[in-house]
Order: structure tokens, then C-alpha cells, then sequence
């Protein structure tokens, strides 16, 4: 991935299902409205492309797809993600968080016997966040926390399936800059503000 050549800063938000990023990316937006900056929250899957629509097909078990097939359409997705959202608004001089991008296809991808190399190298020109907080918190209080959402487990809440997920999060900072691992079990102020010292020391 490449270097983020614009004005704006990119943060993204990446974890198993149920750790907390959708809540921790609208704190770190509120705290940075509150200071000035010019904020856009956006996630991934997005729910306008015809690759993300097919996603949530897949994921809810609706269609069935190979694992492979699964991650390109992931890409495919990422990609007019990138192009339509979060390019435009970096070269306005905004901050982008994402609740997901590209660690969650290499991750989940991975995780799904597709090969980390070929995930890697098919979005070796996406951009590279300039922060990306992996949220750490064990699958048994992954799965708790989704089932008192209320939530049906979608294709990867399995506990099997996220601790192998996990398993490929943690390699990752050994591969990419800019990424740090935040204890995602505490309480949710708690998880907050080891993001603030973060955040504080980079912008």
C-alpha cells in the first residue's frame, strides 16, 4: 500500500466483529469535531456499490461464493470506496475514519484459506492509513457482546473463525507501518482514551 499523499488524514478503525469499532470511531469523531478538524465517518462494506450489496448477500448466507471470490468483491468494493469517499475528501484536507478497509480482507481473507500474499499484493495501490487502531478483544466477548445486540451471526461470528482472524491482525504490524493495537476490552471510556493519547501525539 502506498503513502497517504493528501492534505487530509486517513484513520481506520479494525477488529473482530463485536469489538467495538462502529462506538469508537464516532467517539474519535466527536472528540475531533470538538477541536476543529472537518470529520467524514464512513465503513466498509459500503451499501451503494454492487459489490457491497453482493457482500451483505454473502455474509447474511443468503448466496453462497468462494472465499476468494468473496475477498474480490471486498476489493472491488474498497476500491470505489477509495475512488468516490474517502480520496475526495482527503484532498479537501478532511480526516477520514473508516470502521474497516484493507486489514479486514487480509485478515478474514486469510483466515478463509485465501493466500495473505495474493490479498496483499491485489491492493498494493490502495492507500496506507496514516493510523489504524486494531481493537483487541477475545471472540468469547466478541460473541457476547453480538448476542446481546440481538444480532444473527453473520458468515465469520463463529469463535473458530475469529480467533483464527485474530491470529492474522496480530502479524500484520510486523508488515505494515502505522498501526496500533489497543486493549479493546475495557470500558468503553477506558478503550477511548488509550485512543485520545494516541491520537493527541499524531495530529
Amino acid at each position: 500500500m502506498k503513502t497517504n499523499p493528501y492534505l487530509g488524514k486517513f484513520i481506520v478503525f479494525e477488529g473482530l466483529d463485536g469489538s467495538g469499532l462502529s462506538t469508537q470511531a464516532n467517539l474519535l469523531k466527536d472528540f475531533l469535531l470538538k477541536k476543529g478538524y472537518q470529520v467524514i465517518n464512513t465503513k466498509e462494506p459500503t451499501k451503494d456499490s454492487e459489490a457491497g450489496k453482493k457482500i451483505r448477500e454473502f455474509l447474511d448466507k443468503k448466496n453462497k461464493t468462494s472465499a476468494f471470490e468473496l475477498q474480490e468483491l471486498f476489493i472491488q468494493d474498497r476500491r470505489e470506496h477509495l475512488e468516490k469517499v474517502i480520496i475526495p475528501a482527503l484532498k479537501e484536507g478532511k480526516i477520514v475514519i473508516s470502521d474497516r478497509y484493507s486489514f479486514s480482507t487480509l485478515s478474514f481473507g486469510a483466515a478463509s484459506g485465501v493466500n495473505l500474499e495474493k490479498l496483499i499484493e491485489m491492493q498494493n495501490d490502495f492507500l496506507l492509513p496514516d493510523l489504524t487502531f486494531f481493537l483487541k478483544v477475545s471472540p468469547d466477548i466478541c460473541l457476547s457482546r453480538i448476542r446481546k445486540r440481538g444480532n444473527t451471526r453473520t458468515l465469520f461470528e463463529e469463535k473458530k473463525k475469529l480467533e483464527e482472524v485474530w491470529k492474522v491482525y496480530e502479524a500484520l504490524p510486523d508488515r505494515f507501518d502505522n498501526i496500533c493495537i489497543v486493549n479493546g476490552e475495557k470500558s468503553i471510556p477506558e478503550v477511548f482514551q488509550q485512543i485520545q493519547r494516541v491520537i493527541n501525539q499524531e495530529l
